[in-house]
């Protein structure tokens, strides 16, 4: 049975704390492991969260803050150390070359793992296609270049097996009727239905924009930034951030089923206020405000 879930490494904003450690989230999805954001401390979270490194197959970093990037040197090496056996692939700003080579490179180690490196460039755009999910990108607004990352499953077709047995269809010919789309007269939309693909998508450090939105957009699953309380909107809008109401609304307005609230500020020492604070702004679905080490799974599919 395939596992789509988020394994939450880390939450604070800026710097660790007592009991936050910097940032660090890897989506399950199916048998592929995605790396998100590994900021320092990520390599002894994964050991903790029962991580491996043969788990990951890609990572992906929004922007090259050292809370969101600094455990790059310890991921990569310790990907070559566990001699992983697949390729892994790295997305990141392209503008941050520099600063992916240097932490790629940070000391001596003995490279055995191909790692591709697919930088991140422009507007965003489609990053990789596979069979279970496209994975996309978009532009969003901070005072570095910063990207956000969007999964998306492809729709798809749900047998009904009271109207394949209506029908007489049974055994090899079910698979025969999907691949052909037509068997003895029986189309494959009389006996089944539309199965619409799960979307997950990861936003940091950004202030309100259209790449929010465009990420935010139908999503089974948002994990999203909430540095700041609403009471500190200004705050957040200097230094590029998003608040707890914020967040919230864009998840509102787009339709997510299941809201992930993270990267919270050391200012703020009640995590119960991001939750208040978001319901106060009207959303109603499922709210989580992640702490290290939990795990989160996507919501159960929509069946129509």
């Amino acid at each position: 049975m395939s596992v789509r879930e988020l394994v939450v490494l880390g939450t604070a904003s800026q710097v660790p704390t007592r009991h936050r450690n910097h940032n660090g989230y890897l989506l399950r999805w199916d048998g592929e492991g995605i790396l998100f954001d590994p900021g320092e401390g990520t390599q002894r979270q994964m050991l903790r969260a029962g991580v491996a490194a043969h788990d990951i197959d890609r990572i992906c970093v929004t922007h090259f803050h050292g809370d969101h990037s600094l455990g790059l040197a310890g991921v990569i090496q310790r990907i070559n150390l566990d001699q992983v056996r697949h390729p892994v692939t790295a997305h990141y700003p392209a503008s941050g070359q520099h600063f992916f080579d240097r932490l790629r490179y940070a000391t001596a180690y003995r490279e055995t793992v191909r790692l591709t490196e697919t930088p991140v460039a422009g507007t965003g755009g489609i990053l990789a296609t596979t069979a279970s999910y496209t994975l996309d990108s978009h532009r969003l607004s901070h005072p570095v270049e910063s990207y956000g990352y969007r999964l998306t499953e492809p729709d798809s077709r749900r047998m009904l097996p009271a109207l394949l047995k209506e029908h007489g269809i049974a055994g090899p010919d079910v698979g025969r009727l999907q691949r052909e789309g037509a068997l003895g007269g029986v189309t494959l939309e009389q006996v089944s239905e539309h199965r619409r693909g799960q979307r997950f998508a990861f936003v940091m450090d950004t202030r309100l924009c259209d790449g929010v939105y465009a990420l935010a957009e139908g999503c089974d699953m948002l994990v999203i930034e909430s540095t700041f309380l609403d009471e500190d909107e200004k705050l957040a809008t200097d230094h590029g951030h998003l608040t707890a109401g914020q967040a919230a609304r864009v998840a509102k307005e787009s339709g997510v089923r299941h809201l992930v609230l993270t990267h919270f500020s050391q200012r703020y020492s009640d995590p119960e206020l991001f939750e208040t604070q978001a319901r106060a702004a009207g959303f109603d679905g499922e709210l989580t405000v992640a702490q290290d080490l939990i795990r989160v799974p996507l919501p159960p599919r929509h069946h129509p």
